[in-house]
């Protein structure tokens, strides 16, 4: 598992990668969730890793 929590601003940002953020259910700065381990959630964090911070859960 991965602790996913966002740390900088969506705003600027392109729409794909705003929605990439919202389907790992991160809205605002400070937003954390916990996700699989998997390739898709891979995917997801490589394309907005940039904005977000990452750790093992």
């Amino acid at each position: 598992m991965k602790k996913i929590k966002l740390v900088k601003s969506l705003i600027g940002s392109k729409k794909d990668q705003i929605a990439t953020a919202n389907s790992l259910g991160l809205h605002k700065i400070g937003d954390e969730s916990v996700q699989p381990d998997n390739a898709a959630t891979c995917g997801k964090i490589t394309k907005i890793s940039h904005l977000i911070e990452v750790t093992e859960a």
